[in-house]
């Protein structure tokens, strides 16, 4: 159910902006879209591309909504150019992508030119239009001879994503202003080991711990080689994170919420900060503390250049009257196409407690915000302005947090095209352009219009 801001003024008269003031209107601030390999390539059968998880996952019948697959997706393995193109005229400044790691390596771990070749020449494009370059190692394609030899269950996956690392910083030096290693380890380890609903599907807590290890020393080990072979790029990881508040005030709901927070916030940022594991989330789920060597913790707790900060939603909690928590929906309030509460509030109050809990808290990008709704063209027209409110107030965030001393250097939207949204398939629209999957038609909507007036208008000023 929309809120009543977010309908009362029409697409034609909302404007996409910062609040007036905001240090996020500056040079220096950084604007950019992102996307994700599986999301939008398609072509997963083309130029020596070996199968992935969620090739394997999607085929499953019943494990993605109307059994949609990525297997051609928003086919820009064949339309970069034009995608990049519809880049440049938004006017971003940068744009933060994927490499599928199927892509580019043989089941031997051989380099695949072909692959390689694909991601010079979308590279090339970028440079060429001035677009800056963020790019994702782990995007959620694991190759699926990967996860036959036990996926991120197994310690040598992570020393096989340091080779994937070292590969691509070797291939693209001088050529990524950003490396980011993983995209929400806490997604890859808990909706993919923990509760099945991501691939490769496995569903035990144990698991999942195990391979948020795993993930997380993959993304230390992974450091190390882009700082020995691109020294010039920054280097960091993208967490999710999500905000958990109680509607009762009782010792148990507010403990209820916080083990939310720690086990979707804690569990990734506590080992990268402060190299430890946050003793809370073993009261969640008792006796599934994962196995860790000597030396782990300091290899996963190397130095960021920047985290990346992905946002999107607020969960009332309440005590399940055990040791954990339960979602409560509340009733009355703005939610996306995907059910999802709407609450910037929860961003700014994140991002300023993880501020004061973490004082070696890296500089910060917001590598994704957005929302899903269930946008079609009308004439030619998009109207979207539930989601250009809703931009506006996460813009307004996180302006507040910047003015409370919290370091964020840049915003990306998510996403620039709509696109397979994972177990929700197609259905699920989170662009600021519309994509006819029929057609691979591209139509802006309402926000990228407004974005791009923005934009303009900032770099006239």
């Amino acid at each position: 159910m929309a809120a009543p801001d977010s309908t009362s003024s029409t697409a034609s008269t909302l404007r996409l902006a910062p609040p007036a003031n905001s240090r996020m209107g500056g040079k220096d601030f950084t604007w950019g879209v992102a996307t994700a390999s599986y999301q939008i390539e398609g072509a997963i059968h083309e130029d020596g591309r070996l199968p992935s998880i969620w090739d394997t996952f999607s085929a499953v019948p019943g494990k993605v909504l109307h059994g949609d697959t990525g297997e051609f997706a928003c086919d820009h393995y064949h339309r970069f150019e034009s995608d990049v193109d519809l880049m440049a005229q938004l006017g971003v400044d940068a744009y933060r992508l994927s490499t599928a790691w199927p892509r580019v390596m043989d089941a031997q771990g051989k380099p695949n030119p072909k692959g390689l070749d694909f991601y010079k020449r979308l590279f090339d494009r970028l440079e060429a239009k001035g677009i800056d370059r963020f790019v994702t190692l782990y995007h959620w394609d694991l190759p699926q001879h990967l996860e036959d030899r036990g996926g991120w269950l197994n310690r040598d996956t992570a020393y096989r994503f340091a080779d994937y690392a070292d590969l691509m910083s070797r291939e693209f030096k001088g050529q990524v202003k950003a490396w980011c290693t993983l995209n929400e380890p806490w997604c890859s380890a808990y909706l993919g080991y923990g509760n099945g609903h991501h691939a490769p599907g496995r569903t035990d807590p144990r698991f999942s711990t195990q391979a948020m290890h795993h993930l997380l020393l993959g993304h230390g080990l992974a450091l190390q080689a882009l700082e020995a072979n691109d020294p010039g790029a920054l280097r960091g990881l993208v967490a999710n994170i999500g905000r958990g508040t109680t509607d009762r005030d009782t010792p148990a709901d507010r403990e209820a919420a916080h083990l939310y927070e720690v086990q979707h916030n804690d569990w990734v940022l506590g080992p990268l900060l402060k190299k430890e594991y946050p003793k809370d989330l073993f009261k969640l789920w008792p006796g599934t503390e994962p196995l860790v060597l000597p030396g782990d913790m300091d290899v996963i707790g190397g130095k960021l250049d920047f985290l990346g900060i992905n946002y999107y939603f607020h969960l009332n909690l309440r005590s399940d009257g055990k040791h954990g928590f339960v979602d409560v929906p509340l009733e009355g309030v703005e939610r996306t196409q995907m059910g999802w509460q709407v609450h910037p509030q929860g961003l700014q109050d994140l991002l300023v407690d993880f501020k004061a809990r973490y004082p070696n808290l890296p500089p910060i990008y917001i590598t994704e915000n957005g929302m899903a709704s269930d946008d079609k063209v009308v004439n030619g027209t998009v109207d979207d302005s539930q989601r250009i409110s809703f931009l506006n107030r996460h813009f307004a965030a996180i302006s507040g947090a910047m003015d409370k001393g919290v370091d964020v250097r840049g915003y990306f939207v998510w996403s620039l095209i709509d696109n397979f949204e994972w177990a929700f398939g197609y259905e699920r629209r989170f662009g600021i352009v519309h994509v006819d999957y029929a057609t691979q038609q591209r139509t802006l909507k309402q926000s990228a219009k407004s974005f791009t007036e923005f934009l303009k208008a900032r770099a006239a000023g």
